[in-house]
């Protein structure tokens, strides 16, 4: 029997976008989203991009959901489509009321709509509880004053490891002050990281945040995925 050799990922599809080159890629089954020429996430595995949504859920009722409301419950924003995991486990959770997807790449909410990633995020774009809004996040947030629960953040490879440069004032102190602004009060702010960062702890926390925590997640080699939790204080900021 000849062994079978991995000829390595093929290119589907590239694109110029507004942020620079965003190009999908199929390695045999699985599919990878490549921006400026870092990689950012593929369809693998998504256990971590489904614990930022769920995370945010129990950190803000305390018992995951179960006591809200169909479809009457609180309001989240997800940061970054990506391969659709995040947005697909919130669709999922009939509990949250309003679910907004930011995303500033056209590419990839047409691969959804679509295309190749339509299978992963589960039909999620056609919820009415489902708004995408193509516009860079940190613009967004700033018009955001106390709209939302939650945010789910997922635009990087984490705070220290960010894929355009631009994307480092969301960590800065007047970025997680636009995030801080944009919750109502109690609500619960989770961002995704390819690993973890005592570092971003200490900022959430000089930016005013508390309870905060970073939950790991093990993955098959090297560091585990983390999930950063923290909240907005109930009373004024």
């Amino acid at each position: 029997m000849r062994d079978v050799i991995d000829a390595g990922p093929e290119i589907v599809e590239r694109r110029e976008g507004t942020y620079g080159e965003v190009v999908l890629r199929r390695h045999g089954e699985h599919f990878e989203i490549i921006a400026n020429g870092c990689f950012l996430m593929d369809t693998r595995d998504g256990r971590s991009e489904r614990l930022l949504v769920r995370a945010a859920l129990g950190a803000l009722t305390g018992d995951g959901g179960r006591s809200m409301p169909s479809g009457g419950g609180p309001s989240v924003l997800i940061g970054g489509l990506g391969v659709g995991f995040s947005l697909a486990e919130a669709a999922a959770e009939p509990c949250w009321g309003r679910i907004t997807v930011v995303e500033r790449e056209r590419a990839v909410v047409d691969w959804h709509r679509a295309g190749h990633l339509a299978p992963f995020s589960a039909g999620a774009l056609e919820d009415p509880r489902v708004t995408v809004v193509e516009r860079d996040l940190l613009d967004h947030l700033r018009d955001a004053d106390g709209a939302y629960d939650a945010l789910c953040l997922d635009i990087d490879n984490g705070p220290d490891w960010t894929v355009t440069a631009s994307n480092d004032s969301l960590y800065s102190p007047g970025g997680l002050a636009g995030c801080l602004r944009a919750l109502s009060p109690g609500g619960v702010l989770a961002v995704w990281s390819a690993r973890p960062s005592a570092r971003f702890e200490d900022a959430l926390r000089g930016a005013g945040f508390a309870q905060v925590q970073t939950i790991p997640v093990p993955v098959a080699r090297g560091v585990p995925d983390a999930v950063h939790l923290a909240r907005r204080p109930p009373g004024p900021t």
